[in-house]
């Protein structure tokens, strides 16, 4: 297909809305555009589907991720925005709805909108409860209406505040796909009750993620951190510059044995990830003229707090094709299987993998990264993916029952510090014991899970890799299309990557071992 015809196609789509267009025709300019130079042993790993760019242009002159230093920003106020510090709620509310059209990111929407309870809560202080949801209520509708993207993300906790529960009491009752939100919990200062009800609002929409704020806040300095898009961890006031990622399944069918892998195959191909995480990061800050804006001159955003997340995905099938069961079948925790996420030694397999990840990451310096470095991430999957699961995952329609989900995958978390998350797909009865919710969130985060995500069965809204859709927008999206820019990729996810064959388990079954401990 021609460019003009793709172009000619865009124009034409009766499901697009013209904001869409206009970005499906922008994505196809920056695809037009010369790569960055990379060596013929890169492009051969890109074609062959073992490195993969992400789709993040030809030529990047923006960073993948950004999080700016909100409060800074509305303490400060804006000389480009011509904005004055805000005095009140209202005008802290005006002053952010202004400054998320300014922050970029790779899908053109803003995918952090920062730590909201600390960010407002020093213009709440005189307000009564009211007001205060009546005016968050309606900055909620506001951001699904005009940033329709799912992988817009919010933040909140873990202290206890107004700003905090005022939050998760709306998020539960519009039940939006946007924004996504993420609570910190911390043991030692967010109250059980509190937790609780975000896990009830799990149980009522998926929503939100629970965040292990300990593991997260010692993976970096006192300036902080934040959850973006999907579930990634990044640097406050820096981000990511690129997000690179490796396909681990592709890598094992490259390598002659386990021994082989270990010792000259992932190097091999981390190798090859790095000289164009370090290619890409190189055109950004040399050249596209990015950290020359108002972001970075009125220090909402540093240069130096940007990482390369490299990414991998695929271990699934990477440990299957290792220990010779390449082809998977469903099997259920009451069965015993030879596949990952079943079998203790195909699981200590891949936490062996992780570990060799993570020593090179920590090894191996970039041009431009945190603290030099480029920062480790369990990819969550892509739309186009087929026959791979995303991140360090359990396939699709074979997972176990949810505490021997969680043993099989909590090594893995250690190493992740730019983001990991499974998703627990749990029935749909919980509902009328959400305390079962609670209990598993915290044994979960005891055993070191990072991140805690669950779809509930009957929900309307499910996450897909990190993301939120609707399965009655995907039931329409042929013939109506959809106002939210991402229910496309979640029609296409359902269709190539088997996310609704994800298996709901029953949280009372949770004492049945999946392998003996």
């Amino acid at each position: 297909m021609t460019l003009l015809t793709r172009l000619s196609q865009i124009t034409r789509d009766a499901t697009l809305s013209p904001k869409q267009k206009s970005n499906f025709l922008a994505l196809e300019a920056d695809a037009s555009l010369p790569y960055v130079a990379v060596s013929p042993a890169v492009k051969q790993a890109m074609q062959a589907g073992v490195i993969c760019d992400m789709f993040e242009g030809n030529a990047p002159f923006k960073p993948r991720y950004v999080l700016p230093d909100y409060a800074k920003y509305l303490k400060q106020g804006s000389k480009y925005l011509e904005l004055n510090a805000a005095q009140d709620l209202d005008e802290a509310l005006n002053a952010l709805t202004i400054i998320y059209h300014h922050v970029p990111s790779v899908t053109n929407i803003p995918v952090y909108l920062g730590q909201l309870d600390d960010v407002l809560m020093p213009f709440c202080r005189d307000l009564d409860s009211d007001t205060i949801y009546r005016k968050l209520k309606l900055f909620w509708i506001m951001l699904d209406r005009t940033l329709p993207d799912a992988f817009m993300h919010v933040n909140i906790g873990p202290t206890d505040n107004i700003v905090c529960r005022t939050i998760l009491k709306i998020d539960a009752e519009l039940k939006q796909i946007a924004p996504n939100l993420t609570f910190m919990y911390d043991p030692s200062i967010t109250p059980d009750e509190l937790l609780q009800v975000a896990t009830t609002n799990i149980c009522e929409c998926s929503k939100p993620h629970i965040a292990n704020y300990p593991i997260h806040a010692n993976s970096y300095d006192d300036k902080g951190f934040g959850i973006v898009s999907c579930y990634n961890s990044l640097p406050l006031a820096g981000g990511a510059n690129t997000l690179v990622r490796l396909n681990l399944k592709e890598v094992a069918l490259k390598a002659a044995d386990i021994t082989d892998f270990f010792e000259s195959t992932l190097p091999h191909y981390c190798q090859l990830t790095y000289e164009l995480i370090n290619a890409r990061c190189r055109f950004l800050h040399q050249e596209s003229n990015f950290f020359s804006s108002f972001l970075v001159k009125e220090g909402l955003i540093e240069e130096s707090r940007f990482a390369p997340m490299f990414g991998i995905y695929g271990m699934a099938e990477a440990v299957n094709i290792l220990r010779g069961h390449p082809e998977l079948t469903e099997s259920n925790s009451e069965k015993p299987s030879p596949y990952y996420g079943h079998d203790r030694a195909a699981n200590e397999l891949g936490h062996q993998i992780s570990k060799a990840l993570d020593a090179i990451v920590k090894a191996t310096a970039v041009e431009y990264g945190y603290n030099d470095r480029a920062s480790l991430h369990s990819q969550g999957g892509i739309s186009l993916d087929k026959d791979v699961t995303p991140g360090v995952r359990i396939p699709y329609g074979t997972e176990p029952n949810p505490i021997a989900h969680i043993k099989a995958l909590a090594a893995h978390h250690q190493y992740y510090s730019s983001g990991i998350s499974d998703i627990l797909t749990i029935d749909e009865t919980v509902k009328s014991n959400p305390l079962a919710m609670f209990q598993l969130c915290k044994g979960a985060l005891q055993h070191g899970f990072r991140e805690f995500t669950v779809n509930v069965a009957s929900n309307d809204l499910v996450r897909v890799t990190g993301y939120m859709i609707k399965l009655s927008d995907i039931e329409k999206f042929k013939e109506n299309g959809s106002r939210t820019n991402t229910t496309f990729l979640g029609a296409e996810a359902a269709a190539n990557t088997k996310i609704l064959l994800r298996q709901p388990r029953v949280i009372a079954h949770e004492l049945t071992p999946s392998y003996s401990d």
